[in-house]
């Protein structure tokens, strides 16, 4: 059997899309679930498309969600160059070949002829009535030595079908009388995406090519010219759409209004990336088990095609936060703290505070990273609160009592020898024991004093130690002003 061998082709055009990334994804699955290789090709052929560091942005994305390609433009590689721009010269001979066979033509026809198509019934929705396709050589010969430009066109058979077998949508068969006449070299002699993925996957080996459904309909197109050069057809292996959830509960294509769609958006709002990954995998594909969660190493093994669905995937917000909070639970403290730093510093700037112990309190609660600087932001600055919520019916608190209580935790906490996580612990709990009260009568009012706020990551006991001796004191000194 031959080496397994697929390939990532991205277009230089802007952000990655979630879609393009699980393409990426399935393909490099597919290689390393059966020991095979996986490529990154460059397509930027389509120069008007092209953006300034979009290629960076390609290697940066298949870096953080650990895809690590076999070959390609920054690597090197047997089958190399990688880019299709460094490639041009390559397509033109193929194409001339197709002509010598009787399988494609040159097409001399101008803009504005082809514009004046457009204004025709048959043609309102595009296509191109085959002008050039039976011209007599002595006029072709006439025209090329006039110097008139031209575009190459496949000679698409006109009667019978093309059938295929796609690996997930089974066997499909299209009309051939369906199929346009397509451009294969352009005037600029750049070829055009069709031609030139053909070309590349074939001298590069590549043994399954996978891509988005909506891919079907050309897929017939491509088979022509792989048997028109008599070349071996590659497995096929089409994905089903990604959709998202509009406002009014209808499902409709992803796109940005129904949430961030690009891979660095979604870890600019705080998503890592292997939940991201993880998430991603399970959009269209469903594994052999009710595990949901699984490591890019653990996809490598599980990770099998018949296993895609034909089914549109609805990308869940709610899900992949879900996903998020399990694998920042799962982080050891210390690696979430690494990651969780910044979030930190954006709340609480330069001030002297152990992020160490903000991210133990911030852990367990935590689903997004970009959650963190609002829930933590009272640690920067004591924000401005009413007396009224130091009334607490959960806890026992009431205006009678919540005075009394903060004032024999401030005197208790004064006369504390040493400022620890412990020793205030002990101290608030001995308070609550020796008044015989129940401990929230206590913490209740002395967290909203340290913190402002009735929703706190952390209790009073983990506040007060982060804020440290000199400032809890402070705080609990202007509580108990408001509550005079």
């Amino acid at each position: 059997m031959k080496k397994v061998r697929t390939r990532y082709a991205p277009s230089p055009t802007g952000f990655m899309h979630v879609g393009n990334l699980r393409t990426a994804l399935y393909e490099y699955l597919i290689a390393k679930s059966q020991g095979g290789d996986f490529v990154l090709r460059i397509e930027d052929t389509d120069q008007e498309r092209y953006v300034e560091g979009a290629v960076d942005v390609i290697y940066r994305t298949l870096k953080t969600a650990g895809l690590k390609h076999d070959e390609g433009p920054d690597i090197g590689g047997d089958f190399g160059p990688y880019v299709q721009s460094e490639r041009k010269d390559l397509y033109l001979p193929y194409a001339e070949e197709l002509i010598k066979k009787g399988h494609a033509y040159r097409c001399f026809c101008t803009k504005e002829r082809l514009d004046a198509l457009k204004n025709t019934e048959e043609f309102a929705n595009g296509g191109y009535d085959r002008h050039c396709r039976n011209l007599p050589q002595e006029e072709i010969d006439k025209l090329l030595a006039e110097g008139t430009p031209y575009v190459i066109r496949q000679k698409m058979p006109i009667d019978g079908t093309t059938t295929f077998v796609d690996k997930v949508f089974g066997e499909i068969t299209a009309p051939n009388s369906e199929l346009q006449d397509q451009i294969l070299i352009k005037t600029d002699g750049y070829p055009t995406y069709n031609f030139a993925n053909v070309i590349d996957d074939h001298l590069m080996g590549i043994t399954h090519v996978v891509r988005g459904n909506e891919y079907l309909s050309s897929t017939p197109k491509y088979n022509l010219l792989y048997e028109a050069f008599g070349w071996e057809i590659p497995v096929y292996v089409h994905l089903p759409l990604i959709m998202g959830k509009d406002e009014n509960g209808d499902i409709s294509k992803l796109s940005k209004r129904h949430g961030s769609t690009g891979f660095d958006d979604l870890i600019a709002e705080g998503y890592l990336p292997q939940a991201i990954i993880n998430y991603i995998a399970l959009l269209g594909w469903c594994p052999d088990s009710n595990n949901e969660m699984f490591t890019l190493a653990e996809l490598e093994k599980e990770f099998s095609v018949d296993r895609i669905s034909k089914s549109p995937a609805v990308f869940d917000y709610a899900k992949l936060e879900w996903f998020n909070g399990e694998y920042i639970k799962s982080m050891t403290v210390e690696d979430f703290e690494k990651i969780a730093r910044p979030f930190i510093r954006q709340a609480i700037g330069d001030k002297p505070l152990d992020t160490l112990k903000i991210a133990q309190i911030l852990q367990q609660r935590t689903t997004k990273l970009t959650q963190i600087p609002e829930v933590i932001d009272f640690f920067a600055e004591l924000p401005e609160y009413d007396a009224e919520m130091f009334i607490n019916k959960k806890s026992k608190t009431n205006a009678e009592n919540a005075p009394v209580m903060l004032k024999a935790a401030y005197d208790e906490l004064k006369s504390l020898p040493e400022w620890t996580n412990q020793s205030i612990h002990d101290s608030l709990i001995g308070l609550a024991e020796k008044l015989a009260v129940k401990n929230g009568t206590v913490m209740w009012p002395v967290r909203i004093s340290a913190a402002g706020k009735k929703v706190t990551p952390g209790g009073a006991v983990e506040i007060l130690d982060i804020l440290g001796r000199e400032e809890s004191l402070s705080r609990i000194e202007k509580g108990l002003e408001k509550l005079k």
